[in-house]
């Protein structure tokens, strides 16, 4: 039996689930969230709890089995909670600003780059720490926008600049420090 996919998902209040087959929905007061789920899982919806069960256990349904629990207990704690990432920008002359909901990042390229906003996610930008906090109710597209805002330049191991999370270290490396002289 599958550690995480048999603990239950409780449900708090201000929090509306529907189980439909194979699709489940979640409205709370960050939002609403849809998802298609594996058909061959079982959802009940019960007390205020959500419990996932498997029919077999063979290989497909044991992967699945945590799978969709975690899935469900991210959509719930997404619509009540939220998520969020924390970037920070390090380096001469790299800044960052909002206009309207997208991103305008300055990182040394020959142009700005302009990152739309996907759907369900926000920035907030604090221009003189250069950081960006992504929030939103899905945490699969706050983990994109972060990976793909990183993507634009991310930290060199030289001198430490680049696009980071807050909580990632760079590994320093030591540069060509007088190569033989002589």
């Amino acid at each position: 039996m599958s550690r995480i996919g048999k603990q239950p998902i409780k449900v708090p209040s201000g929090v509306e689930l529907k189980i439909n087959g194979s699709n489940i929905v979640v409205k709370g007061p960050k939002g609403s969230l849809q998802r298609d789920l594996h058909p061959n899982m079982i959802i009940e919806f019960q007390d205020g709890e959500v419990r996932v069960t498997r029919p077999s256990d063979g290989r497909m349904d044991r992967s699945l089995h945590g799978l969709t629990r975690a899935l469900i207990n991210n959509m719930v704690v997404g619509v009540t909670d939220g998520y969020s990432k924390q970037l920070n920008i390090v380096g001469v002359g790299y800044k960052v600003a909002l206009k309207g909901k997208d991103l305008v990042l300055n990182l040394g390229h020959s142009h700005a780059i302009n990152y739309p906003a996907p759907k369900g996610v926000e920035f907030e930008v604090d221009s003189k720490k250069n950081t960006i906090v992504i929030k939103g109710a899905n945490k699969e597209s706050v983990g994109q926008a972060a990976a793909e805002i990183r993507g634009f330049r991310p930290p060199e191991p030289y001198k430490g600049k680049g696009v980071m999370y807050s909580t990632e270290r760079i590994r320093r490396k030591a540069g060509k420090a007088a190569a033989g002289k002589g």
